[in-house]
This record gives structure tokens, sequence and C-alpha cells, in this order.
């Protein structure tokens, strides 16, 4: 099945499906936690009763499956809603830029970059967009899109860039726009995180960039 956009020519009924599916998905993400607590439980009283251990890995798979599909369904329903910041002056991007590279090679090129931030949403944002350009596992891309490192420089009075080079190519698609699976949801949740601190995000070749507005 070809992946939605995040663009499409009717968009009130892209908006109207939207504010229909958060609410389904809510429910039915509160119905995944309910169903992992009574996992749990059988969990615990497997592990007294001493059941085999292929029983007990098989409810260890379920338990973990029902968390990460509980996951993907938060992320969607945050998707779905408007981004409330909790701006905190003052906050250091580079900070914030180093905290998410996970394992890859941090470049700083000037400063001070200091912002008006909510700075557990754009750790979100930045860390998952990480994971989108060089994967989870912090891997070499497979195509060859060579030594990957995340770069942070300012761009003009009062603005700084974020990009992330050796990126996994995507077959010409938007990372930020398309909604393929799991992966290209947070991308997009990231992407409107970013927006809504004024910034903007872009994708070319094997660069991925986030533009963010400082304190002047």
């Amino acid at each position: 099945m070809k992946p939605l956009k995040t663009e499409l020519q009717d968009a009130e009924t892209l908006r109207e499906l939207g504010s229909a599916s958060v609410q389904i998905v809510h429910d039915l993400k509160n119905q995944l936690n309910g169903l992992k607590l009574y996992a749990t439980f059988l969990r615990k009283r497997m592990e007294k009763a001493e059941r085999p251990a292929d029983e007990q890995e098989t409810v260890a798979k379920l338990i973990s499956g029902l968390e990460r599909a509980a996951a993907d369904m938060n992320v969607l329903v945050r998707f779905g809603r408007s981004i409330e910041l909790r701006r905190q002056p003052g906050t250091d991007l580079a900070r914030l830029v180093a905290d998410s590279a996970d394992g890859a090679h941090v470049e700083a090129d000037g400063g001070p970059f200091e912002g008006d931030f909510d700075p557990v949403l754009l750790a979100e944002a930045l860390k998952n967009i990480t994971a989108g350009a060089f994967g989870e596992s912090g891997a070499a891309p497979p195509d060859g899109g060579g030594p990957q490192h995340v770069r942070l420089s300012g761009d003009g009075p009062g603005e700084a860039v974020v990009e992330w080079r050796g990126a996994a190519a995507a077959d010409g698609e938007d990372p930020f726009r398309s909604l393929a699976g799991a992966a290209g949801l947070r991308m997009a949740l990231a992407a409107k995180i970013v927006r809504a601190h004024g910034g903007e995000v872009s994708s070319e070749g094997g660069r991925l960039r986030a533009r963010l507005p400082l304190q002047k």
C-alpha cells in the first residue's frame, strides 16, 4: 500500500479524518495498555509457577508488542493534536543537539545557541530526526551515504541550523512529509515540533536540516 502524504489536495477531508481518528486511536491505546496489565499479571503468575521457558518467552514477546503498538498510537494521537510548548528562555540548543546525537559525531560552529525553546519537546524532535537520519542502531547507511555526523551552526543573526549529514537515502521522498510507518510518523511529529518553535525543516540528498530561531 502506498504511504500517505501530509499534503493532499482535499485538505478539509484530511482534517476531518484526522479529528475522527485521533479519538479512536486514543481509545485503542488505552485498551492496549489494559491488555498489557493483564499480560504482565499473567507473566508474574507463570514465573511463580515455574512454567516452561518458551511459555514465559511468548508472554514477554506479547508484552513487548503491546508496548510498541501503544507507543506508536501515542505518537499518532500527539501528531493529530496541537503542540503546546513550555518554553524556557536561555535553553542551550547545543546541549540538546549533543544529547540527541545518539553516538554520532557532533560539530558546533560558532555560538552561543540559546533560544526560547521547550527543552523536552525539542529534545524529542531532535532525537527522532537523528533516528530517522541514521537509523535506530546507528549503523552506517546501506547505500554508502558517507560519514554520519551532526553539525550545528549559525545562519545569519538570530538563527541556527542543525544538519544531519550522511543520512540514508529516502528514494526521493521527503522523510518529514511521508507518513510511512511509525518512523515516518515520528519524523512528521518532529517537523511539527520544530515549526511550533518558529523553525523549519528540509531534506536534500543525504542531508536533513532544521532551522531554529535564537534569542536576539
